[in-house]
């Protein structure tokens, strides 16, 4: 396993297309700078904010494109069938590509976050907001909200690519996944309170429970509003959240396991 994992790091890091994706983040937190500079009013908070929606869609590609490159091209190219000469039993490379995936995750985060911090640092000092964000603990626990929200990214193009014979098949059904589960929070929030008492879109109200069951609610991993207006998330919502992401990230990974070891090759 630790073989597949770093020759996932080797190759994610020379990766032509994911090096696009880092100057693609870098450019969207040069954004952020700019709506904070441009902001007549409290220009740290919509520096941050702009910021950590760039990072969380970066880190979205990012765990898409390394799992296609990584997995789902050597599926289609039949360069996997060189990993499967190992003795080895064949889950110990989806678990060791995914577990490659998250650490290339983690370097990504770590560098988009220090990069927006000083960007947050460095915005506004001239101005003296009505209240200060919070670039330390609250800000560093955001960011890794965000490393999990990508991990759960992964985990399911992960196990689409152990099923998929179409190459672009995890790319496209991933960003649906992500965008789906981003906004699942929000529209069963707005049918809970009613929907501003429009039956006709209440009646979609059983089919997103049902929905609920299935997909994760990944916005239940963006705290943001605890560096940006000091207000601490529900400490069991929180770990609430967090257990049923990490729960969805072992369920997939076991799905694509059992997937690979019964995929034919020949």
């Amino acid at each position: 396993m630790r073989s597949f994992l770093t020759s996932a790091w080797r190759a994610g890091l020379r990766s032509r297309s994911i090096q696009a994706v880092l100057v693609l983040g870098v450019l969207l937190v040069g954004v952020a700078y700019l709506s904070g500079a441009f902001s007549p009013r409290q220009p740290k908070t919509v520096a941050l904010d702009v910021g950590l929606s760039g990072i969380r869609f970066s880190l979205v590609l990012f765990a898409l494109f390394w799992v296609q490159e990584l997995v789902s091209q050597e599926i289609q190219r039949r360069t996997v069938l060189f990993a499967l000469t190992y003795p080895v039993a064949r889950g110990h490379y989806m678990v060791g590509r995914y577990l490659g995936v998250l650490g290339l995750l983690a370097l990504a985060t770590l560098l988009l976050g220090m990069l927006l911090w000083v960007v947050i640092l460095n915005t506004g000092t001239g101005y003296e907001q009505g209240f200060a964000v919070a670039p330390g603990g609250p800000y560093w626990l955001t960011i890794f909200g965000l490393w999990v929200d990508a991990a759960v990214v992964a985990a399911f193009a992960l196990w689409i690519a152990s099923l998929s014979t179409v190459g672009l098949l995890p790319l496209a059904l991933g960003l649906a996944f992500a965008a789906a589960g981003k906004s699942l929070g929000a529209v069963a929030e707005y049918l809970a309170a009613g929907a501003e008492g429009d039956a006709e879109i209440m009646r979609l109200a059983p089919i997103v429970d049902a929905i609920q069951w299935f997909l994760p609610d990944l916005s239940r991993l963006d705290w943001r509003a605890w560096p940006m207006y000091g207000v601490p998330p529900d400490t069991l919502a929180m770990a609430g959240g967090g257990l049923v992401a990490v729960s969805y990230i072992a369920l997939l990974v076991t799905l694509a396991v059992l997937a690979f070891n019964r995929r034919d090759f020949q």
